[in-house]
């Protein structure tokens, strides 16, 4: 009997194993545009098995030959059901039909590798109608901006869309267009981001858990992937605000086969503002961004995709000083009576003009190519070049004339410039071996070259007509080449019905003349659910970069420069710890407790006393590396649908640096990091009052930041006159970071109003920032003379607003 048992066992067994597999897949497209849909999912109803669809809308599900029932589903549309019989492997393409009447707005979708069920942690899917419907400055809706509502992301300064994430500073962010790097994200020195939401198709932050394909940054990454282009119909929008006019349009070239995208934005701030300009002062600023993008579909197997970026900003300023003369003493020739020569003084006005002349910008083109080998690998190959350039000139000439004496002119102009060039080549690959198993795989490679700055010197009067050019001014003299290549594997795997685990592995070579750096990045991630609204999860990450950001104000200026490791200065790293909990019970409503502990290497900060003014020249002697911790936890509640939607996200944080005592950088004693804020809240709220009418509101408040402030000096009493002192120039300052600035807390308002015309829809929105007029510290500094030029007893501490309450009004077409 028992024998019987056993081969019946048996039998069994080895008729499951035997069973014969297949595999389904394809693209998921939205019906109307032909889009593809990224992060939809793909279920089977008999064998409870699932996938979504990668970055580039294709998926693949192997399963058991037979009969199955599969849904395909995805936020917003209208799920659909096919029933399938597999005996081979086959492809399906479904077109998924967009849901009108559904009013809900999801913040984190279900994807493989971000949000809520995914196996990684600290990640989040930004969609673009929450990014649409953030309150805005000065029209302007922006990627950039909402990151930062986002917990574990400390804001910059005075309203710049920089990001410092987990105790990172600005540089350790890896910033990717289509999977280029950007160097310069911003404009108007840090106010906007180059990013328009027209062009934007999906946005996914990283902050911990990173996968194993993204190298070269420490603290976050942040992939923008710009839209493909409708294949079916043509339209488009127009927006005009107070600020900037922005226009995008995308239809067929040829219909289902390619496609065209194309936004626009440029700004009208030097019109706006000249009214406003004295006689004497001209001043301008314009910026540009476009993006195209043409997507062509060979076959069901093969696409190709041409994207370009084009960004640029001009800033000028022109003085005009007629204010002031000079003279002359003019003889009259020698007078008898009084015994000896005589003069009198001429004066002419001096006429002077100077100014400054400022511009950079990226230029990155990028061509990519997806290919399906088999229904169960994918491969998208990627050729790109980012050329970010940036140049700087001032000028002084001064003009003035004696009639029948003497003429006199002189002109000087100084120019700098400075850029890099980046060309990459990157394959990644998508293997679906079977539903338990996603694996991707690939290898990255990019030429780096440097340009140290060049600069420039021209001189002219009307004795000499002399022109010299210095280009000494940088230390290393000429370009800089480096290769950076890096490989990487990565698998989740889901080893049980409630337990996933991710494993990925990076090895990174970033090669210069003298030094090449080697390193093994290990990535792991563990997700437990015990029960399918509850989530456990674990993960470490290792990460490295070997590009440094020289730059000592707290505003985006286009004068900062990126650097390369040394053989003095190695590679920063960062070892990330993360533990989580999500609970999803409650319907439309997603809860999130985040701890994490990061330790930092070879962090590099200024020495005491040290600055960085623009020239790279000697940057090694400025500056000293040293070691970071960063710990904090993030809570957060999200309603994801309905017709009220947002989140409410709590941070508690701790960061701060520690350099060697001989380093010169604080006695080596441990210090808190320049945006060290204990306490960061953030309220996000969107409310669809109907067809016609939604309302935004965010409101954020963290504590303050730090600043090194003396905090006191000597005076001594002047020998010879004891009613007079001077001050001493070495200033007291006992520790850096000594003084922590006032609390901030913002709140912003906007509306937008709907109305369907029989071409067009037209949208007037309207915005608030800063609705209460908070007066929040952007910089402080210490006064030391009154208003009569005398030294105070006691130099006041004074602070600086930059952005007050500021309404503003855009209106849109969408045709």
């Amino acid at each position: 009997m028992r024998f019987k048992i056993l081969f019946l066992l048996l039998f069994c067994s080895v008729n499951v194993f035997a069973q014969k597999k297949f595999t389904v897949s394809g693209y998921i497209t939205d019906a109307k545009s032909s889009e593809t849909v990224i992060g939809a999912t793909v279920y089977d109803q008999q064998t409870k098995q699932g996938t979504v669809t990668n970055v580039f809308g294709f998926y693949s599900l192997t399963l058991t030959e037979g009969n199955h029932t599969l849904n395909f589903s995805y936020v917003g549309y209208q799920p659909q059901n096919k029933e399938i019989t597999l005996t081979e492997n086959i492809t399906i393409n479904i077109k998924l039909q967009d849901n009108a009447e559904l009013e809900e707005v999801v913040v984190t979708a279900k994807k493989e590798d971000a949000g809520v069920e995914a196996t990684g942690m600290g990640s989040i899917d930004i969609p673009v109608d929450i990014i649409k419907h953030t309150p805005s400055l000065l029209g302007e809706t922006d990627v950039m901006r909402t990151i930062q509502l986002t917990p574990g992301v400390q804001q910059g300064v005075g309203g710049a869309s920089s990001i410092y994430v987990r105790g990172g500073s600005g540089d350790e962010n890896l910033v990717l267009l289509d999977g280029a790097n950007v160097y310069k994200i911003d404009h108007l020195f840090g106010f906007f981001s180059v990013f328009t939401p027209e062009a934007v198709k999906r946005v996914t932050f990283y902050k911990s858990s990173f996968p194993a394909r993204y190298n070269g940054r420490t603290s976050s990454v942040i992939d923008v992937r710009t839209k493909d282009g409708d294949m079916h119909n043509y339209h488009g929008s127009f927006s005009i605000g107070l600020l900037t006019s922005r226009i995008n349009f995308e239809g067929p070239i040829v219909k289902d086969k390619t496609s065209l995208n194309v936004s626009a934005r440029t700004t009208y701030f030097s019109a706006v503002s000249k009214p406003f300009m004295s006689d004497d002062m001209k001043f301008s600023y314009w910026f540009y961004d476009l993006n195209l993008k043409l997507n062509h579909k060979f076959s069901d197997k093969d696409r190709l995709f041409f994207a370009l970026y084009s960004g640029l900003d001009k800033y000028k300023d022109d003085y005009i000083d007629d204010d002031f003369n000079v003279s002359i003493r003019i003889s009259d020739g020698y007078d008898p009576e009084i015994g000896y020569e005589k003069f009198h003084y001429e004066y002419t006005p001096v006429h002077e003009t100077y100014g400054t002349n400022l511009k950079w910008g990226n230029v990155i083109p990028s061509l990519r190519w997806n290919h399906v080998f088999s229904s169960k690998l994918f491969a998208n190959t990627t050729v790109n070049y980012n050329h970010y350039k940036m140049k700087m000139s001032s000028y002084d000439e001064i003009e003035y004339h004696f009639p029948n004496v003497v003429d006199y002119y002189e002109y000087q102009k100084s120019s700098y410039h400075s850029e890099i060039e980046d060309f990459g080549v990157i394959i990644d690959f998508d293997w679906l071996p079977s539903p338990q198993h996603t694996v991707k795989f690939g290898a990255n490679y990019t030429y780096h070259t440097f340009s140290p700055e060049t600069m420039s010197t021209d001189y002219k009067n009307k004795a000499t007509d002399i022109k010299t050019i210095d280009t000494t001014a940088s230390s290393t003299g000429k370009p800089i080449y480096a290769n950076e290549l890096s490989l990487y594997v990565e698998d989740d795997y889901k080893m049980l019905d409630n337990l996933n685990i991710n494993v990925g592995l990076s090895y990174t070579m970033f090669a210069l003349k003298n030094k090449t750096y080697y390193h093994i990045q290990p990535r792991v991630s563990l997700k437990f659910m015990p029960m399918e609204y509850l989530s456990f999860k674990a993960s470490y990450s290792r990460m490295s970069q070997c590009v440094h950001l020289l730059t000592s104000m707290p505003i985006a200026m286009p004068t900062d420069l990126w650097v390369p490791v040394t053989e003095e200065f190695k590679p920063e790293t960062a070892d990330q710890f993360s533990v989580g909990a999500y609970f999803t019970k409650v319907k439309n409503w997603e809860f999130s407790l985040e701890g994490y502990y990061k330790k930092l290497d070879n962090v590099l900060e200024y020495k005491d006393g040290m600055s960085f003014m623009g020239f790279s020249g000697a940057w090694q002697q400025l500056v000293a590396a040293g070691e970071g911790t960063s710990k904090g936890v993030e809570i957060m509640a999200e309603k994801t649908a309905g017709k009220i939607t947002g989140w409410v996200a709590y941070t508690l944080s701790k960061t701060d640096r520690k350099f060697d005592r001989n380093s010169g950088v604080n006695d080596g004693e441990k210090f808190p990091f320049a945006y060290d804020r204990r306490h960061n809240v953030n309220v996000v709220f969107n409310y669809n009052i109907n067809k016609r009418i939604d309302f935004d509101a965010t409101w954020t408040f963290y504590s303050g930041a730090c600043a090194t402030i003396s905090t006191a000096y000597q005076q001594y009493l002047d020998p010879e006159n004891s009613e007079y002192y001077y001050e001493n120039k070495a200033k007291y300052v006992p520790s850096r970071n000594n003084y922590r600035l006032p609390c901030s807390h913002l709140l912003c308002l906007g509306v937008n109003f709907h109305k369907q015309k029989t071409h067009c829809e037209r949208i007037w929105n309207f915005s608030i920032y800063n609705a209460y007029n908070a007066k929040n510290p952007a910089f402080v500094y210490l006064e030391e003379y009154n208003e009569y030029g005398d030294l105070y007893t006691e130099p006041k501490l004074k602070k600086i607003t930059i952005l007050p309450i500021i309404p503003s009004v855009t209106l849109t077409y969408k045709f």
